[in-house]
């Protein structure tokens, strides 16, 4: 079985779920994206993530979505779950049943009751036991839990608990924070690094240490060629590339709307059939349909110029 570990590097995309227009689950549509994700360069998926409305699924339907996904993927890269949840009895539910159907390792975040170091690490603790010997990704996102992790707090999560294996960085800012958990002696170990953001800050992310992207955006290629080419030694192609979608990066990033934007994108681009969230959900209307498309029109010109 594959597992997620401190090695862990490249685009993890966090996968958005695709419905129809009528708000059903488009299980074929699931297919297509994970042809496009691993066309793009993915090197693993997130799944029932934040952006892949999660709380909006059954546990069936999700169940439905991690099986026909992990059946798409076959083992090709590393598929990482979320099982974040207000109790223990639905992460340990959720856990069991993503393992079970095969998924790598699952991504917890902490509920927004918590407000010292030690309940953040208490909670860790409990939710290790919990789950036994499955990997974990720390999920450090404060806009969305309200949960502010210092550097010393994570070090401590990781120092004592050997089966997180994974950060999941989205503070903001917190490129300090990448160089701190990098500096020697932080950390009793060296391990994964992955930031999210829609990779609005990636290039210097990547600059600070972080092993690649674990998040969202509607050209996740965008995301492996600034990954690819960090690697080489080549960050000024890599800034070139990623300035070339900047501004469509940007406006995804729109609290309450980027999904709506994404999903817009990724059916324009012929990915999914239906841009349709669901319920309750925002819909684009027509002036921001219409900066969207100029927006891609004016970014395949940038990348025209560029090649």
């Amino acid at each position: 079985m594959m597992r997620l570990s401190e090695d862990a590097r490249g685009v993890y995309v966090i996968a958005i779920t695709p419905f129809t227009d009528t708000g059903a689950l488009d299980l074929e549509g699931c297919d297509r994206l994970v042809d496009f994700y691993l066309e793009a360069g993915a090197t693993g998926l997130t799944v029932l993530g934040m952006m892949g409305e999660a709380p909006k699924l059954t546990v069936e339907e999700s169940r439905k979505v991690v099986g026909r996904i992990l059946k798409r993927v076959d083992r090709r890269v590393p598929v990482v779950a979320g099982v974040s949840a207000p109790g223990f009895a639905q992460i340990d539910a959720l856990t069991k049943m993503v393992m079970g159907d095969g998924a790598a390792g699952v991504m917890i975040a902490p509920p927004g009751s918590l407000r010292t170091d030690d309940q953040i690490v208490g909670y860790y603790t409990q939710v290790a036991e919990l789950i036994g010997d499955v990997p974990f990704v720390l999920q450090d996102f404060p806009l969305a839990t309200g949960v502010q992790m210092s550097v010393s707090t994570i070090a401590r999560i990781v120092n004592t608990l050997p089966t997180c294996v994974c950060l999941k960085h989205e503070d903001w800012p917190g490129l300090a924070k990448i160089t701190a958990l990098r500096k020697e002696g932080t950390l009793d170990r060296r391990i994964s690094i992955l930031c999210g953001n829609g990779g609005m800050f990636l290039p210097e992310e990547m600059e600070r240490g972080a092993d690649g992207a674990m998040t969202g955006f509607a050209y996740p290629e965008m995301m492996a060629t600034v990954v690819e080419h960090h690697a080489k030694g080549d960050m000024e192609r890599a800034r070139d590339l990623f300035d070339a979608y900047l501004p469509l990066a940007r406006f995804e990033q729109q609290p309450g709307l980027g999904l709506a934007i994404r999903k817009y994108t990724l059916a324009k681009r012929g990915i999914i059939a239906s841009p349709a969230l669901r319920k309750p959900g925002n819909a684009l209307d027509a002036t921001t349909r219409g900066q969207v498309d100029r927006l891609i029109a004016r970014q395949e010109t940038r990348l025209k110029e560029l090649n």
